[in-house]
């Protein structure tokens, strides 16, 4: 039989496992939350409350304590409790962390993530491109890198269509930089790259097939394989008309380009192919008009040496010497590049150069198909660096151009092909376009922000989120640019921030990215661009102080704690650090990472964008479970230390 007085105290006890544990905040680092409540015993309770049963036959059935009155679950959470504190104990027996080796800790966890995240983001061909770069990689141990593109001599490639310009460019510069496909008109662009030879170092520039021999329309679309299907469904046929029309011309213009700016021109002709009357107008064009240069006629596609000779007999015709070479196979290429240097004046290294001023960010312009982002390129430079036309595709490398902003500060402009649905691409069975997506996801790997540009009347559409994901995951710091921005009709001051709002709900994954309205056609707020990305890559650079990172954390563990588990476990954070910079990564030491669910690191991560910025950069969180390895430490040195004599303990210790 039951006394009176637990059935009184029941009420009570069951009170008593419902109220939360008082957080208690210490200096850092870091203390877990503890509770600074305790039950109080049966003893100091008011008589009321004391059972007074002096009968035998019943004894007291509460002689445990509050114990005897919880549930099953209750009796789990108070073990759970009990064995978290005997933990800490153990964790903080010195009172003391040992913050060298958790900053060393922190540096290895942001390492194995790096690794495991670039597998997961294996780019097509990209096995390939680092082969090719490897052997490249080694000769250029003593090549200098201390002088800027704009000061090295450049050495550009020309030639009619299909000659194997390409080829030979990745071939001076090492890797798999311009797309090579065995067809006519892939490249259009003029494309930079870096190469040396001997003392020698220069810029390599890789142009569009020359074309000076008046042709029709439909040989044009052929000669330059531009589709009349792909991205012309929205255009007109007197626009398209136009834009076929144009676009030799502009290949043209963008190859005398590279041509008024080279010391050396490499003159490159078809071995297998033969002369032919395109070749015969373009050394013509290049013996009147560019005379006082240095020009190498090379004779490609001479695999063979003995065939080489008699294949490169035929072009003594055009008034130059022929060298026969393989840009595949690399045959005479070495005799071309003695010729090459051999008109070069050799450039000296600059001087007094700090390390901080020779890193110059690179800005990445990607987004889908004629959304404007080569407008963008060409109005932030000033002049007409790339091919801009209606006809969706045209560009197809990816054109790194070094651009200087209003403050002086440099970057690295990287404009990139239109990337479409990967089912698209697969169905148009297209080669060049296929390498030139690859391309402009590699442009995204290797830069520091990524400018998505997006059409102001087109709706934000499956491709853009996805765009947009690869970007989150690369770590990119991005800024997204609403262009065309003056074809909104009745626009009025809501307008920006309405569209701003379906932005930000239909990308999600970008909601820290700013946004740029601008019409690149006439050149309004592009400049805006260059200032947020020069803001964001600032935001991408900083680093935070443990100090205040702590501070942070605790601030945001007393506002929100970590839930519980249905068995009592609760998540505690024993130290924060920033491991890492662009993007900024920060190490939490826990005690179970599983104790933190994905709703709370959320959580974690709006805290510190709040508190400290980081704005228009992804931010990494990496959780790390600590607890249970200083636990087993401790109980294998201790199991040690028990094994050895009084004698042998001492001896060790002192070691």
């Amino acid at each position: 039989m039951a006394c009176f007085c637990s059935i009184q105290l029941l009420p009570f006890a069951k009170s008593l496992t419902l109220l939360s544990p008082i957080s208690t905040l210490s200096s850092l680092p870091l203390r877990p939350i503890r509770s600074n409540f305790s039950p109080p015993p049966v003893s100091s309770l008011p008589s009321p409350f004391i059972c007074r049963c002096t009968s035998a036959t019943s004894p007291p059935p509460h002689s445990d304590g509050f114990i005897g009155f919880l549930d099953d679950d209750e009796e789990e959470a108070a073990a759970a409790e009990e064995e978290e504190e005997e933990d800490e104990e153990e964790f903080y027996e010195d009172d003391d962390l040992d913050l060298e080796a958790l900053e060393s800790e922190a540096k290895d966890a942001v390492r194995s993530y790096s690794t495991s995240l670039s597998r997961q983001l294996t780019i097509e061909d990209e096995t390939d491109d680092l082969k090719g770069f490897k052997g490249k990689q080694k000769r250029r141990k003593g090549a200098t890198k201390t002088i800027p593109d704009h000061l090295l001599p450049k050495v550009t490639i020309v030639g009619r269509p299909n000659v194997g310009k390409s080829a030979l460019f990745n071939r001076l510069v090492g890797g798999n930089r311009a797309i090579v496909v065995d067809e006519p008109g892939v490249t259009r662009d003029r494309l930079y790259g870096r190469s040396f030879w001997g003392d020698h170092e220069f810029v390599v520039v890789d142009t569009g097939g020359v074309l000076n021999v008046s042709k029709s329309q439909a040989n044009v679309m052929e000669d330059l394989a531009i589709s009349t299907t792909i991205g012309m469904d929205g255009i007109s046929l007197l626009s398209r008309e136009a834009a076929v029309a144009r676009m030799p011309s502009m290949i043209e213009w963008q190859a005398t380009a590279a041509v008024e700016e080279a010391s050396v021109i490499i003159f490159l002709v078809d071995g297998q192919a033969g002369l032919t009357a395109a070749d015969v107008e373009i050394a013509d064009w290049l013996r009147k008009s560019y005379s006082s240069k240095y020009i190498v006629l090379a004779v490609n596609k001479c695999e063979s040496p003995r065939k080489g000779v008699m294949q490169a007999s035929e072009f003594w015709s055009l008034g130059f010497s022929p060298i026969p070479i393989s840009a595949l196979s690399g045959t005479g290429t070495g005799e071309l590049l003695d010729l090459v240097c051999s008109g070069l004046k050799k450039t000296e290294d600059v001087e007094n150069m700090d390390k901080e001023e020779n890193y110059v960010p690179s800005i990445a312009i990607v987004g889908r198909p004629n959304v404007g982002k080569s407008s963008i390129l060409n109005s932030l430079l000033g002049e007409d660096r790339t091919i801009v036309s209606p006809i969706s595709g045209t560009t197809r490398d990816a054109i790194d151009t070094e651009f200087v902003g209003p403050d002086g500060q440099k970057f690295r402009l990287i404009d990139t092909a239109g990337i479409r649905r990967r089912a698209s691409v697969a169905s148009s069975g297209s080669t060049t376009e296929a390498l030139s997506v690859n391309r402009a996801f590699r442009a995204i790997r290797r830069s520091d922000v990524v400018a998505l540009v997006i059409e102001a009347m087109a709706c934000i559409t499956e491709q853009d989120t996805r765009i947009a994901e690869r970007i989150e995951k690369e770590g990119k710091g991005c800024l997204i640019v609403v262009n065309k921005w003056d074809t909104i009709p009745n626009k009025n001051q809501q307008t920006a921030t309405y569209y701003e709002q379906d932005v930000r709900e239909k990308m999600r994954m970008l909601d820290w990215a700013p946004i740029v309205y601008s019409t690149a056609i006439t050149g309004q707020s592009v400049e805006k661009v260059i200032v947020a990305a020069s803001t964001v890559e600032k935001e991408r650079a900083r680093r935070l102080s443990t100090a205040i990172l702590n501070q942070v954390i605790r601030e945001a563990i007393a506002f929100k704690p970590p839930p519980r588990t249905r068995g009592g476990k609760r998540g505690r954070v024993y130290y924060c650090t920033q491991a890492a910079i662009r993007p900024p990564t920060f190490v939490f030491f826990v005690n179970d990472a599983k104790l933190f669910p994905e709703t709370y690191r959320r959580y974690m991560e709006k805290q510190l964008r709040s508190d400290a910025g980081f704005a228009g950069t992804p931010i990494r969180l990496l959780w790390r479970s600590r607890r249970k390895v200083e636990k087993d430490e401790g109980k294998a040195a201790t199991r040690t230390r028990s094994n050895l004599s009084p004698r042998e303990g001492n001896v060790a210790l002192t070691t």
